[in-house]
């Protein structure tokens, strides 16, 4: 299959050009500019500037099969939140209905943010209500929900929860970069319930999603199986970084306060069994091979 790619220099972008160029599919990396580390070889690439005045889809998407849109505004705050939606919702909206005319599938990446910040009693399923919280996971429900209103689209909807691998930032740096400074962390009192997902299964699963029929029409929440509490997490990027986790015991709820901490207190769990049942999707790296690809990944960027 040809497979038009947006973000494509990006975290998760460049997971998936990879991923889909070693399954055999032809590849057409939509960059905004071109990338200072190359894409795999034999990956065209397409500059298109800034996407939110990018109007030449009908040449990138010719003789395209499938278009995976990860390309968005994401991990950092963003005052003007026209911008925020220009991009995260108008973007998603003109690249679905370039894809729909097209013929092409869609794939968009969403984020389980759109469901809520935190699982109590259950995990999230992918039929559950929207709840986001923040400006960003109120822009991804509005780009899902333009989706679903453009005519003659195959699509096909991926929430994923935190995702980690080479290249990652924000908060799942932070903390790899905490534990591997050796800093004391008020985390070892806290019982919770995280999904996670490595970025190499992220791709996988998007390409799954390409190659089956079946995927067309649906919303699937993916992640990397079994969730972590927060201190079983920060001991296994102690052993992968080879610095053992300093962790203190501390009251939960008191840190529940301290904003920067929260999201480490509470439980954020998915429910993937609809992707793993449906399409027989199963993760190729276990969360251990995740972790160590990205802690050699971090070591060898702090040499």
């Amino acid at each position: 299959m040809r497979i038009v790619v947006t973000g494509a220099s990006g975290f998760i972008g460049r997971a998936v050009v990879e991923r889909l160029a070693s399954a055999e599919h032809r590849v057409l990396a939509l960059v905004r500019a071109m990338p200072k580390a190359p894409l795999p070889h034999g990956v065209d690439v397409f500059e298109t500037g800034d996407l939110a005045s990018f109007a030449d889809w009908p040449r990138a998407l010719e003789g395209a099969d499938g278009l995976v849109h990860s390309a968005a505004i994401a991990h950092r705050s963003v005052r003007d939140e026209r911008l925020l939606d220009e991009v995260n919702i108008v973007v998603t909206e003109n690249a679905a209905r370039a894809a729909a005319a097209a013929k092409a599938r869609f794939v968009f990446l969403s984020s389980v943010k759109v469901h809520g910040e935190e699982t109590s009693a259950r995990c999230f399923r992918a039929r559950d209500g929207f709840a986001p919280q923040d400006a960003y996971a109120r822009a991804k429900v509005a780009a899902e929900r333009a989706i679903a209103g453009v005519p003659d689209l195959s699509s096909t909807v991926l929430r994923p929860p935190l995702v980690y691998g080479p290249g990652v930032k924000a908060n799942f740096r932070a903390l790899m970069s905490a534990v591997a400074r050796g800093v004391p962390l008020p985390l070892a009192s806290v019982d919770n319930r995280r999904s996670l997902l490595y970025v190499g299964n992220l791709a996988d699963a998007i390409t799954r999603c390409l190659e089956s029929a079946q995927a067309g029409g649906r919303t699937y929440l993916v992640s990397d199986g079994t969730p972590l509490a927060t201190p079983e997490l920060c001991r296994a990027l102690g052993n992968a970084l080879g610095r053992p986790a300093r962790l203190l015991p501390f009251p939960p709820s008191v840190l529940g306060w301290i904003p920067a901490a929260r999201r480490l207190t509470r439980s954020l769990e998915v429910d993937d069994s609809a992707i793993r049942s449906e399409l027989g999707w199963k993760r190729p790296f276990t969360f251990e091979q995740g972790l160590r690809a990205t802690a050699d990944w971090y070591l060898a960027q702090a040499r």
